[in-house]
């Protein structure tokens, strides 16, 4: 039996290990692609586009500022505005999906929106001038102390959306007042001093945060040209609140519009409503959290650059809250918020799994590659045994010799078996055994043929 060429086993390996190269090169191009998209993952951020309007107004350079301040700081969430005429434009965006969020009022809000947060809060002030009447005449000042004595007046409302207009009539009417009754004369917010130069007016109207320069201004003119102000409370706004969940009953504290004399001198009871950040449903959970938690969150070191931000508020995550809120919004307000692990526990459970078949996969593989030269150490182990019997019998030096060089051929050859991973430190152990048997056997072989030879070769003199 003949031992194979030590070049074929040679060439076999080189085969063998550019296969394994190539596994270990794809493993690896795999491991680099995973923590690449774990980088990217990481440093990657998502852009939201936001209606708001008009342009020029509190909302619209707030969220510009907080749109600058996300890009500066980096965060993974960043804001793309979108300014519009008016918030009831920025709604139709929402609407139509030409927007991910808008900033709305409460009044307004399309059917799908949710709520992420509470940007501020508008009141309605209603008030009466007490100097002149509401004919321009001299004598006894026009008494209106009560929304109900409004019947048969005219009231200017500062502010042309028609959604001021409906909140009007809709306080009006559940005052007691029908709203046909009044005559509504709505105003642009730039004509203050023309609202109130106008005599034939017997009460004034606006729709803003009490601290409100506009309705503030408004109020101003309107006391010097037609006397102190008298504010009209709204007694009914807690019902209003329960039939219309749109709007909330609210108070104007003392002092909101001046503070000498102060304005009002006692707190006011009225209607209030709310322009909040929402959300369209088509924005993932994820990103409405990392939204919110940026808003809320980071608020106080927001603080020194969008003092605006001082309004904002969380929004009711009650079931049965007016309106909605954003799972994603609202498991970091309840603080329900899954954790980066629970986020992305089935990747990592996946990735595990894939790594453990790719193991596997490369364990079968090995075994595989590694099948014709397990059956080779077999045979060579064989054949040194059966070079020990024939080592027993050899004629011959050269025979013996012969056998010798045969096994270091196999010697090499199995080392390399073991350094290749086919055979065992076992099966090494084994094959030594043997190894040191042949080594013991051909000493001794060679010691009785020299013997021989020495006896054979005649004595010289």
């Amino acid at each position: 039996m003949n031992s194979p060429k030590p070049s074929a086993y040679l060439q076999g390996r080189t085969r063998r290990f550019h296969a394994v190269s190539l596994v270990v090169a794809v493993a690896a191009l795999l491991v680099f692609m995973v923590a690449a998209a774990a980088l990217f993952l990481t440093l990657r951020y998502d852009t939201l586009r936001i209606a708001v309007g008009p342009p020029g107004s509190n909302d619209a350079r707030l969220i510009d500022a907080m749109a600058k301040t996300f890009a500066r700081e980096r965060r993974p969430v960043r804001l793309l505005p979108i300014v519009t005429e008016s918030a009831e434009l920025s709604a139709s965006l929402l609407r139509e999906g030409k927007a991910d969020l808008a900033v709305v009022r409460s009044d307004e809000l399309p059917a799908t929106a949710q709520a992420v947060a509470i940007l501020r809060k508008n009141v309605l002030v209603l008030w009466a001038p007490q100097g002149r009447n509401a004919r321009g005449k001299k004598g006894a000042p026009a008494k209106i102390t009560s929304i109900e004595q409004l019947a048969g007046r005219k009231v200017g409302l500062l502010g042309r959306a028609p959604v001021n207009l409906t909140l009007l009539k809709t306080v009006l009417s559940m005052s007691g007042v029908a709203p046909e009754k009044v005559e509504i004369i709505p105003f642009a917010t730039a004509e203050a001093a023309k609202m109130a130069a106008d005599v034939a007016l017997d009460a004034f109207a606006t729709v803003g945060p009490t601290d409100s320069k506009i309705t503030t201004d408004a109020i101003s003119a309107t006391a010097r040209a037609r006397g102190e102000p008298k504010f009209l409370a709204i007694e009914a706004s807690e019902a209003l609140a329960r039939k219309y969940p749109q709007y909330e009953s609210a108070e104007i504290p003392p002092s909101s519009f001046g503070s000498s004399p102060p304005l009002p001198e006692d707190t006011v009871e009225t209607i209030g409503l709310s322009h909040r950040i929402v959300a369209s449903k088509s924005v993932s959970e994820v990103m409405a959290a990392s939204l919110t938690r940026q808003l809320f969150a980071d608020r106080q070191s927001l603080l020194n650059e969008l003092p605006g931000i001082a309004t904002l508020e969380k929004p009711d995550t009650d079931k049965d809250a007016s309106v909605p809120v954003h799972p994603g919004a609202a498991a970091y307000i309840d603080g329900t918020e899954r954790t980066f692990v629970e986020k992305y526990s089935d990747y990592f459970w996946g990735a595990l799994l894939l790594f453990s078949g790719v193991g596997s996969a490369g364990a079968w593989f090995r075994a595989f590659i590694k099948r014709d030269e397990k059956a080779k150490h077999l045979l060579l182990r064989d054949r040194l045994l059966d070079l020990i019997s024939s080592m027993r019998t050899a004629q011959s030096i050269e025979a013996l010799e012969g056998m010798e060089g045969e096994v270091d051929d196999i010697l090499r050859d199995t080392l390399i078996f073991h350094e290749d991973g086919a055979i065992e430190d076992g099966q090494l152990a084994a094959f030594n055994l043997a190894l040191e048997q042949f080594r013991y056997v051909a000493a001794e072989r060679r010691r009785v043929l020299e013997g021989a030879l020495v006896s054979r070769t005649p004595a010289h003199a």
